[in-house]
């Protein structure tokens, strides 16, 4: 029997779940956008509500613009509009979702520069994953309308740490208080722990209700997406979207359920689900895992719902949150897809060496394929 690390005596699980699906009622369908959001739990029409103007600023070559809107629950969304400065008329779109990396009190401004000041912490996160650049401002600096947005649990959606359950015995007026041994924590650093334990409980609400977080947030991107289109300063024809690691996973869903999208870079992001299995469940997100959507389908698959529309995956050979044979398989999945939709290069397949990040070269390269999927537009 094939041993799974974190399934011990239960390993046979996953061939008895093979076997289960196998033999499932669910009926066999081809994937299409509203199949996709059907299986998300969350099909609704995508229309920002009340949307606000909150302010303007210059910086660094690029124009900003800061925006909310409604989604119909929880806070306001907030959200910053970035262009090159001075420049007259529209440009292609581009949404640029920003990642999990494990960090909720922020969601835009870890990819994005705004009009204040950027926290420690904030620098370090850059530091690590983005080669030390907000990389959503230099895309506007390129000749793009970029939009970044807070998703919920980040940022201006985030949930407040005095409605997130109890841990152990911990009274909630001590739930700022770092333990001794995490005596140095932040309370940014702090609520980020919060949240990671609380990320379940908003999974296990969402199934409760009968949809997903994958999907909830799925709908608030759809959402971004047609308000980035629906603004004067953004050419017709389709946007492009982009995001590393739980952005990616953020593209691909948006990829896959969005007409609004012309061209998706998905970083960081793409694995065969039976490529996780062992040593790669723990580390992900939920919305990574839509219960409906993974009993019928693969993550590659899900990807490739638009097929032809164009795809670039980068992948990073040393990346600890995926093994290489799952991405492997998953590469090569997406080539088969994309050859029977009879557009072999609309798929890009990108391989680098280096551990789990969206370093500036992975940039570069994703904005060079952006700009030549969009250069039309």
């Amino acid at each position: 029997m094939e041993s799974f690390k974190h399934l011990g005596p239960f390993s046979d699980l996953v061939s008895f779940s093979e076997t289960a699906r196998a033999h499932s009622s669910l009926p066999a369908h081809s994937l299409t956008p509203a199949r996709v959001r059907e299986l998300l739990g969350v099909d609704l029409d995508p229309q920002p509500r009340d949307v606000q103007v909150h302010g303007r600023w210059t910086s660094e070559g690029v124009d900003g613009e800061e925006v909310s809107w409604s989604v119909g629950y929880g806070p306001r969304t907030q959200a910053w509009v970035l262009r090159p400065a001075g420049h007259e008329g529209a440009l292609p779109g581009v949404l640029t979702l920003h990642g999990h990396d494990a960090f909720k009190w922020n969601g835009k401004e870890k990819i994005a520069d705004g009009p204040g000041e950027s926290s420690p912490e904030l620098t370090t996160l850059r530091q690590k994953f983005y080669g030390g650049r907000a990389y959503a401002n230099e895309l506007a600096r390129r000749g793009f309308t970029v939009l970044v947005h807070d998703a919920t649990l980040w940022g201006s959606r985030r949930f407040p740490a005095d409605d997130m359950p109890e841990q152990g015995s911990t009274p909630p007026e001590d739930r700022w208080i770092a333990p001794e041994s995490e005596g140095d924590a932040t309370d940014v650093q702090w609520y980020n722990r919060l949240a990671a334990r609380h990320e379940h409980v908003v999974a296990k609400y969402c199934t409760l209700l009968g949809i997903s977080l994958a999907g909830l947030v799925n709908y608030e991107d759809r959402i971004a997406a047609e308000y980035l289109a629906g603004r004067p300063d953004v050419r017709d024809g389709g946007l492009g979207c982009m995001g590393f690691s739980g952005g990616g996973c953020r593209t691909a869903l948006l990829q896959a359920t969005s007409e609004q999208v012309k061209a998706a870079v998905v970083t960081g992001m793409m694995s065969t689900y039976r490529g996780l299995l062992d040593a790669h469940v723990a580390t992900h997100t939920w919305m990574l895992f839509p219960p409906a959507l993974t009993a019928v389908a693969d993550w590659p698959d899900v990807a490739a719902t638009r097929a032809p529309s164009p795809l670039l995956v980068q992948y990073s050979l040393d990346d600890s949150l995926f093994s290489v044979p799952g991405m492997r398989a998953a590469h090569e999945r997406l080539q088969h897809l994309y050859e029977n939709a009879g557009a072999r290069d609309a798929y890009v397949g990108q391989f680098f060496p280096g551990p789990h990040r969206f370093d500036v070269a992975m940039q570069e390269a994703a904005f060079e394929q952006l700009d030549r999927w969009l250069a039309g537009v």
